[in-house]
């Protein structure tokens, strides 16, 4: 081959996409060098060609236009400056030259990140660490300079670095503002108990003094058979015998309504107490009874709750972090049974219009609590005793979509990217109580390796009244006990 052929041997540079680099950035964003030369072209015209382009890291070989391998503009050099090298392989074909520089190529498509790549370049021996990476496009061979691929992977680096320290300070802010939300709840909490404590503490005397003066009126009416006009007038004004029958009625309802109002301002004072920092142990009924108390507002006509508590001892828990467990699947459950409560009512309403129909019979929403203790071993170790709690409800369960997120969301790196209800509940569960969290619907059990021991979980909580042909969702619970 002549010298004159070689001057048609052009690389090209594609410019890649450098300034808008990102997280799942792929190759395709960077530079990408594309230079073929076929193998039975001399070394030296090689060597011309890296002269007139000194930034192209290397020449991709073919062979009647078939892909060969690869040769860098270091192996070339490295070759040359032996002893006799210009002798030897600057005048014979590439085939020769390449026959003694073949080395490991690092080949990777078009598409791969280039977080990944980065690291697979790293993972190279270090005689390998300088040759550029051979990038697949299309059936179409480009060659990424390993500076470039080093330089794009520090700037991904430092975007991650930027978002994850934007994203901590995102949560640090949302944390403050928990906690001044906490403290404000609590002071209203602590507010509204200062006046409840008045009455309730006044109302005993109110029942006692009023049943006494009623004595009193009694006796008078003994002793006084015949009263004078004014006091029978007014005595009929005031409707007596009513007052008489009413007022026990009266101050027993504002009792009831204090006792209720303490109960509430005390299970938000409860709720608010997320941020203790030693464990204590904890009715869970009364957890658990506190944050029905504070969703009975969102509790309907049309959602029965049943209640199947055992016999539980006092569990040494976070209670604020265990209560908040409890109001996200709680909330979770109602969501589901609200927009199922509301989905029946539109189908009565049409078949309704359409009476020659049969009507279907539709299960009333229902949320299921059971607690009990069991024993139960996990993997190898020896049966330990656990507290089980089982919230279900009787809704159309989960998607294969939806499990399939839960089940992301448990993992560390999508609950580090982003936090669900589901995925704060489970790291509550398990990192802090050293418990286990299942999520069961639709035949499938999410949770965590240790589902192969869920068949040995308690099966006994089923409920008469509880539709056994619903699908619905169950949320299962192991705390230790001490």
């Amino acid at each position: 081959m002549s010298r004159q052929s070689c001057q048609s041997l052009t690389p090209t540079l594609s410019e890649g996409n450098c300034q808008a680099l990102h997280l799942e950035s792929t190759l395709q964003d960077l530079p990408l060098h594309r230079f073929e030369i076929e193998i039975g072209y001399s070394g030296w015209q090689l060597a011309q060609v890296f002269e007139h382009h000194p930034f192209l890291p290397g020449a991709v070989l073919v062979n009647q236009g078939n892909y060969t391998g690869m040769l860098s503009r270091q192996r070339l050099l490295e070759y040359l400056i032996r002893p006799h090298g210009l002798d030897i392989f600057l005048a014979e074909p590439l085939q020769v030259l390449y026959s003694y520089a073949r080395c490991d190529l690092l080949l990777l498509s078009g598409t791969t990140p280039i977080l990944v790549a980065a690291q697979q370049a790293l993972r190279r021996s270090p005689e390998l660490l300088a040759e550029p990476v051979i990038v697949q496009d299309d059936q179409k061979y480009y060659l990424l300079d390993i500076h470039e691929l080093n330089i794009a992977h520090w700037q991904i680096r430092g975007i991650e670095t930027q978002v994850r320290y934007e994203r901590i300070q995102a949560k640090m802010i949302q944390n403050n503002k928990m906690a001044s939300l906490g403290r404000l709840v609590d002071g209203v909490a602590h507010e509204i108990l200062d006046p409840v404590s008045f009455i309730w503490g006044n109302l005993s005397h109110i029942s006692s003094y009023s049943q006494e003066l009623l004595t009193l009126l009694d006796v008078y009416e003994q002793h006084l058979p015949v009263c004078p006009t004014e006091i029978d007038r007014l005595k009929t004004d005031l409707d007596i015998d009513y007052l008489r029958q009413d007022l026990p009625k009266a101050i027993a309802s504002v009792k009831t309504g204090a006792e209720r109002l303490s109960k509430l301002a005390s299970s938000l004072q409860n709720f608010c107490h997320i941020d203790e920092v030693y464990p204590k142990p904890v009715n869970l009924h009364e957890a658990i009874d506190g944050i029905l108390l504070l969703l009975k507002s969102r509790l309907t006509s049309e959602i029965q709750v049943i209640r199947q508590y055992g016999q539980l001892p006092p569990v040494v828990c976070f209670p604020g972090q265990l209560q908040q467990v409890f109001m996200n699947i709680l909330s979770r459950c109602l969501d589901t049974l609200l927009n199922q409560a509301v989905s029946q009512e539109l189908s009565q309403e049409f078949r309704s219009r359409h009476a020659s129909q049969n009507p279907a019979v539709s299960a009333k929403p229902t949320i299921q609590i059971t607690t009990q203790v069991c024993s139960l071993a996990m993997g190898d170790r020896a049966p330990a005793r656990w507290v089980f709690i089982c919230i279900a409800d009787n809704g159309p369960g989960l998607s294969t979509e939806a499990q399939q997120e839960i089940l992301e969301s448990f993992s560390v790196k999508k609950r580090a990217e982003k936090e669900t209800s589901l995925a704060v509940s489970y790291q509550i569960v398990t990192a802090k109580h050293g418990g286990k969290l299942w999520v069961r619907s639709r035949g499938a059990t999410l949770g965590d390796s240790c589902t192969k021991n869920s068949d040995n979980l308690p099966s006994n909580h089923a409920h008469p009244e509880v539709p056994t042909h619903a699908l619905g969702t169950e949320f299962e619970i192991l705390l230790p006990l001490a």
